[in-house]
Order: C-alpha cells, then sequence, then structure tokens
C-alpha cells in the first residue's frame, strides 16, 4: 500500500480574510476535480471546507478571519503522475490567491510533502523536539532485542545509521562524536587502563585500540546490538567487535551497574572512563525521572573505579535544552566525592543539532 501524501499551503496575509470571498473563488478549483464538498462555519472563527474524492484522497481548506489560509491535502498515489495533480491543485490554488489579494499575501510557504505510513520511516525527532526529516533509502536492520528495538537505516549522507528504541544513537558519518567522548585528541591511552560503558556501536572500542591502550574494557548489555552493527556498521567500528576479545580489549555482555559494583568492592581502578550509555534526560524533575536516578548511580559509581588523576568522559545533550544540562551539572555536586568539569560543543553531523560534551575529574584536595 502506498504511503499517504501530506501536502500543507499556507498563506499569511496582510489584513483580515473575508472568508466567504475566498470559499468562493477557491471552491471551483476543488469542484473540478470532482471532490464533494462539506463546509463547516462559526461567526467568529471562520471556515472550514473539506473536499473528498472518491479514490479516498481529501482535502482541508481552514480560512481564518484574522488573515490565516491554510491548505491541507492528502493524498495517496505514489505514482508521478498523482503527485503532478496535486502540485498542479496546489498551483491553481496559489495563484487564484494571488490575483484575489493583489500582492497584499505577507508569506507563502510550501512545504515537501510528508510521507506517512510508509515502509521506510523518514522523520526522527531531534533532541529538543524538532522534527527532522532524513534522506534514508532502506531499511538494513530492524530487530526488537529483549532491552531495546535496534534500527540501522542507510542514509545518502549520513550512511547507515544506528537508532535505539526511537533515538538516533550514531552514524557512519559521526566520527566527530566518537572523538569528542574521547577527549577530543588531547588523551594519551598509551598504556593506560580504559572502561567503556555501553559503546554497543564499536566506535569508541575502535579508534581507542588503535592508541596502544593497556587494556580496554568495554561492558555492553546488548549482544544484538554489537551483532547488528558489526554486520553493518564497519565503517565505524571496524573488525573490532568480530571477537569480543583482542590484544589490548574485552567486551563483556552484561549491565554494567553489578559490575562496576563488584569493580569497586575489588579496588579495580581505570584511568579512563567513558560512559556512552545515555544522553542527559529530558525531563527537568529528577525526583520524578528513573532515568536520573540511574544517571547518578552511574557517575557515582564510576567515580569509584576511576583514579585520583583520571578522566571521566560523557555526552550531555543537545546545547538547546539548557535547563536539562544545567541540572546535570548540579547533580555533579552531589556525588560521593567532590569534582570538577569542563564542556564542548561539537557538530555531530547526523544528529543536526549541536551536542555538549562533558570531562569529568576527580578535584585535587590539598595534603
Amino acid at each position: 500500500m502506498a504511503a499517504a501524501r501530506h501536502s500543507t499551503l499556507d498563506f499569511l496575509l496582510g489584513a483580515t480574510a473575508d472568508c466567504n470571498a475566498v470559499l468562493k473563488a477557491l471552491q471551483p478549483i476543488f469542484q473540478e476535480q470532482g471532490m464533494t464538498e462539506t463546509v463547516h462555519n462559526w461567526e467568529d472563527h471562520g471556515y472550514l471546507a473539506t473536499y473528498i474524492k472518491k479514490n479516498g484522497s481529501f482535502a482541508n481548506l481552514r480560512i481564518h478571519p484574522h488573515g490565516l489560509v491554510l491548505v491541507d491535502l492528502q493524498s495517496y498515489s505514489d505514482h508521478t503522475k498523482g503527485r503532478e495533480e496535486v502540485d498542479q491543485l496546489l498551483n491553481k490554488v496559489e495563484e487564484r490567491m494571488k490575483e484575489l489579494f493583489h500582492g497584499n499575501i505577507k508569506r507563502v510557504k510550501r512545504l515537501p510533502a510528508i510521507l506517512r505510513g510508509g515502509v521506510i520511516d523518514r522523520y526522527w525527532p531531534t533532541a529538543d523536539g524538532r522534527l527532522v526529516e532524513y534522506d534514508i533509502d532502506e531499511v538494513v536492520y530492524d530487530e526488537d532485542s529483549p532491552f531495546q528495538n535496534i534500527k540501522i537505516l542507510h542514509s545518502k549522507q549520513f550512511g547507515n545509521i544506528l537508532i535505539l528504541s526511537g533515538d538516533v544513537n550514531l552514524a557512519e558519518s559521526d566520527l566527530a562524536y566518537t572523538q569528542a567522548i574521547m577527549g577530543s585528541g588531547k588523551e594519551d591511552y598509551t598504556g593506560k587502563e580504559v572502561l567503556i560503558l555501553g559503546g554497543g556501536d564499536g566506535g569508541i572500542l575502535y579508534e581507542i585500540v588503535k592508541l596502544k591502550p593497556k587494556m580496554v574494557t568495554m561492558l555492553q548489555i546488548d549482544q544484538m546490538v554489537i551483532d547488528g552493527c558489526k554486520k553493518y556498521m564497519r565503517k565505524t567500528c571496524g573488525d573490532v567487535l568480530d571477537n569480543l576479545e583482542g590484544e589490548c580489549y574485552q567486551v563483556l555482555i552484561e549491565d554494567c551497574i553489578p559490575v562496576l559494583k563488584r569493580y569497586a568492592k575489588e579496588g579495580r581502578m581505570f584511568d579512563y572512563v567513558i560512559n556512552d550509555l545515555t544522553a542527559v534526560p529530558i525531563s527537568t524533575s529528577p525526583e520524578e525521572d528513573s532515568t536520573w536516578e540511574f544517571l547518578r548511580l552511574i557517575l557515582d559509581l564510576s567515580m569509584k573505579v576511576l583514579k585520583q588523576d583520571g578522566k571521566y568522559f560523557t555526552q550531555g545533550n543537545c546545547i538547546n535544552l539548557t535547563d536539562a544540562l544545567t541540572l546535570y551539572e548540579e547533580q555533579l555536586s552531589r556525588l560521593y566525592c567532590p569534582v570538577e568539569f569542563s564542556k564542548e560543543t561539537v557538530c555531530v553531523p547526523s544528529y543536526m543539532e549541536l551536542w555538549v560534551f562533558y570531562t569529568i575529574w576527580k578535584k585535587q584536595t590539598d595534603i
């Protein structure tokens, strides 16, 4: 079945609208398409006219008396001819409106059609709630694990994109993300002990192994993320996920919390802890959001296994989410030990928004 194509055409007038005059001017355009008309009107709120075609396509014409005229048209034909017919109808509406108002239109806006219910989902929201249409042309992988839905979609611009439970995680284009969460090239990993929390796409592990660490331990709860990424995200992970152990790394398929607790009890310490589990929650009510509780637990446990001169790297969130980021920084003052932090903002290509990354370290105390 073809996806529904939702086309829009908006007019912002330079003055109030004579609703009846607008309706009478546009009626013939829809009627000549063989569409059945129904009109609703309200004394102070204008007109709503609906036009329905025998094939199920329909249009809504909403005329607001304050000077806003909106046309919504939904069709189900995916053929070029059907798309051309929609464009021609909207062209006629635009021409007639311009004739009617003689240049007294402040703005005409026609957006690209939104495809709804298609096999390929191209629409994914940014962290701050804006809608982005990606140039997705293929569903590469789509599976449900015991923990989450795992999708890998192909983008013409960004390569394959890993999406976990509706959240865009990483694309093959996003080396900038991996570099930022590793310290942006300022750290010397040679001979160091590194702990990665999450990181199932393999990007961090792949880049750190190149830098000759003593040992990297990666804790990833979901084997199916690894399975999908080692097959379809090889530009990101190379061959590092082909085996769960290598000369200087090991991947443990475990929940990181009990492992962190065990390491803390054993006194095992790391030079670097890299948290790639989750972004800072959007919610600004930490007492009501279990994600904040999880985040604080991870922070505390990570500090317990971090050497005194070690560093903890993590992503924050979109730079526009200032309240959430401020609240995260407040959480840092509530850890079991005093810490300091710095942050930087990085453009991650597939996110289509600026992203904040944090470096956290234990505050040095005077002896």
